[in-house]
């Protein structure tokens, strides 16, 4: 009985393997940033939306990216991974650009995103998040 894959070579699917590894790692990350961004938005939104809409709406984007990512990390193939490489840039730029406003225009956002200060309240993980991702991916072409 053949045993799954468990590296970052493709398998007879011409997948990246996310058995385990770095591949099973960004997968649970993605995942728990989607739903965590996407019901922090969602909750902002709904109950408090007059308050920080512009932080509130960032966060939402931050949660559809980052759900993008997550697809195209689990669906594989290469038109997924092109997908996961402009995500993984949109996102990445995202981090820097949201993180540098609200340092230097903090009164531009009330209540936090899930990209402020670079990630502060998220332990920088969503600066780590893209740049490992890009890796990953790219890794994935090289595979081919």
């Amino acid at each position: 009985m053949a045993e799954p894959a468990t590296t970052t070579t493709k398998n007879a699917g011409g997948r990246l393997s996310l058995g385990s590894g770095p591949g099973r790692l960004l997968v649970w990350l993605y995942g728990v940033f989607t739903v965590a961004a996407a019901s922090r938005a969602a909750f902002q939104l709904i109950a408090q939306y007059d308050r920080a809409p512009l932080s509130y709406i960032l966060s939402a984007v931050s949660a559809v990216v980052y759900a993008f990512i997550l697809f195209s990390l689990v669906r594989g193939g290469e038109a997924a991974r092109r997908v996961g490489l402009v995500c993984c840039c949109l996102e990445l730029l995202g981090v820097l650009g949201v993180g540098t406003w609200t340092l230097l225009e903090p009164s531009a956002f009330p209540d936090d995103t899930v990209w402020t200060g670079y990630g502060y309240g998220y332990l920088f993980i969503p600066v780590f998040l893209p740049v490992t991702g890009l890796l990953w991916l790219r890794r994935g072409r090289r595979a081919d």
